[in-house]
Order: structure tokens, then C-alpha cells, then sequence
């Protein structure tokens, strides 16, 4: 039972940094856009749209102090390119290297791999975005088994609130919505005992989609776990409605930049011990294989250096 509930723990921690390695690859493109360091670059008489140069990314990188030193940015980088956030614009390097080579997001150019899986997290951060900036928010201070949650919401009124904003048609689709999320790690019962019912059990979102990402967090593969599962994303301020455009972004396929802004936090929602947590070892944001050549860099002509 104990090995079993380990590889349970395991697989929902994997769940867990995939999700956060798409937040901090999101998070890092906007600031380069932000920066100007994304943008079209000219190579033997060819203009490569929304790229950005190796070596230019690694001195940003140390000299915003999000890396010690140039080979702890090279790994951070290769993080991003194993689950295939950045590529070279023309797939000719699988590794990336320190050097005048151009490389893309792949958000910039639609080469994202948009798997069932990742789909299911951006409707994750859709709803919680919404929720949060909800004038009148289902969201409050709550209490369950003599336990008080900050900003928790209960199943039932999860269900009405997606049904009254057209999010699903029936309390089922809806049901089956939020499932799914408490699958894929975005949402989950506030003491981690429960699947998602349409009950008066409470939960909140496991991911904290606006706290600002450190990109050498990409380096604690095992300690998204200890990290976030407690500190729920229902603690933080809410912004104000004029703030929106400054939010974090979800992922989806668009041109569109903005600025991400650093939201602080309030204290730590409780923590119930001596229970048992629910995870379904199913599905993860798993990584699509790469694409062999990006649809608008397709030129196997370019030179090892472009």
C-alpha cells in the first residue's frame, strides 16, 4: 500500500512540474518580448520572425540573476526544450548551445504541441483567471472539518457558477469539467481526501498560476510538490479589475504580449495532517514529439551558426 500510494505521490509531482515548466516558459517569453529580445533577425538575406540568439539569452539570463552562471543557463534552457517550450528555428540543434544560433518559442511561431493534456490545463488557468477577477467572487473563507481554507469554494457552487457563465451546459458537463482539472493537478479537495463532487466539500486550485517564476526553479524537478501543494493560489490578493491586462498569460496560440506582473501572497492555507491524499495516477502533460522543422523556418540550407 505505501509503494502504491508513493507511485501515486510520484506521478502527481511529474504532473505538477510539467504544468509549472509551461507557466515559467510562458512567463520568460513575455519578459524577453518585454525586453526586446525576441524579435525578427535577419540571416544571409532571410528574416526569421520572433526569435531571440543563444548567446544574448544566456547574458540576460546572469544578468538578471536568473542563472549563477552560463552553464546552469544552458540546463535551464535544455529544460525548455526537452518539453518543447523553445526550438531552433529551424530544428537543426536538439541541445542548446551557448553560441550565435536563433532560436524560437514555439507559442511565437504555433509549432505548441496543444495535447489533450495541455488543453486541459489552459482551461485550468482560463477558469481561474475568470474566478479570481469575479467582482463577486464564490470564493471566501470556509471551513470543513472544524479546519478554516482561505478562498475556498464549494463543489455545488462551483457547478452553478460554471453553468450561470456558460462554461457547461448541464451540471454533468460541468462535473466532469472539474474532474478532469482535479486530475491533471489544478484543482484539488482541501485535504486531499476527496475526487470532485457536486457536494458541499471544498476545494481550491493546487497551482498558483500568478506567482512569479524563478527560472531556476526549472532545476527542482522533485520539489514542485512541497513547494505549492499547500499554497493555494485562493490566498492571494485580488486584483484589482484595471489590472487585467497586466496578468499572467495563458497558453495558447496568439501574437498578443504582455506584461507579467509579480502578485504578492498572503499566509499559507492550513494544512490537515494525518490524511491520505487523492491523485489519479492517470494522464500527465505529457510532451509531444518535436516538430521536425518549423513551418516558417523551413530552410535547410541556413549555415550551422544562423
Amino acid at each position: 500500500m505505501d509503494s502504491l500510494q508513493s507511485s501515486v505521490k510520484k506521478k502527481a509531482t511529474e504532473i505538477h512540474y510539467k504544468a509549472e515548466v509551461l507557466i515559467t516558459g510562458e512567463q520568460l517569453r513575455l519578459r524577453l518580448h518585454d525586453g526586446k529580445l525576441i524579435k525578427d533577425r535577419r540571416y544571409n538575406l532571410r528574416t526569421y520572425p520572433n526569435c531571440f540568439v543563444a548567446k544574448e539569452l544566456m547574458d540576460w539570463l546572469i544578468d538578471h540573476k536568473e542563472a549563477p552562471d552560463r552553464g546552469t543557463a544552458i540546463k535551464l534552457m535544455q529544460k525548455l526544450m526537452d518539453h518543447n517550450i523553445i526550438h531552433h528555428v529551424c530544428d537543426g540543434h536538439s541541445e542548446f548551445k551557448d553560441a550565435k544560433l536563433l532560436y524560437r518559442f514555439r507559442k511565437d511561431d504555433g509549432t505548441f504541441p496543444l495535447s489533450k493534456e495541455v488543453k486541459v490545463f489552459m482551461r485550468g488557468q482560463s477558469l481561474y483567471e475568470k474566478l479570481i477577477n469575479s467582482e463577486n467572487t464564490i470564493m471566501k473563507l470556509q471551513e470543513e472539518n472544524g479546519v478554516k481554507y482561505h478562498r475556498s469554494v464549494s463543489g455545488c457552487d462551483m457547478i452553478d457558477w460554471l453553468m450561470k457563465e456558460g462554461e457547461a451546459s448541464s451540471r454533468k458537463e460541468a462535473v466532469e469539467l472539474c474532474r478532469r482539472e482535479l486530475e491533471h493537478g489544478i484543482i484539488q479537495h482541501v485535504s486531499n481526501r476527496h475526487h470532485f463532487f457536486d457536494s458541499n466539500l471544498l476545494y481550491q486550485f493546487r497551482i498558483n498560476f500568478r506567482r512569479r517564476r524563478r527560472v531556476a526553479e526549472l532545476l527542482n524537478e522533485n520539489s514542485w510538490t512541497v513547494q505549492e501543494s499547500n499554497d493555494s493560489p485562493f490566498c492571494l490578493r485580488k486584483l484589482n479589475p484595471e489590472q487585467d491586462s497586466s496578468s499572467f498569460l495563458s497558453v495558447q496560440t496568439n501574437k498578443e504580449i504582455k506584461v507579467v506582473s509579480a502578485v504578492r501572497r498572503s499566509s499559507l492555507t492550513p494544512v490537515v495532517t494525518g490524511t491520505t491524499a487523492f491523485y489519479n495516477a492517470g494522464p500527465s502533460l505529457a510532451c509531444e514529439p518535436s516538430v521536425e522543422c518549423n513551418p516558417k523556418s523551413d530552410d535547410n540550407s541556413l549555415p550551422e551558426n544562423g
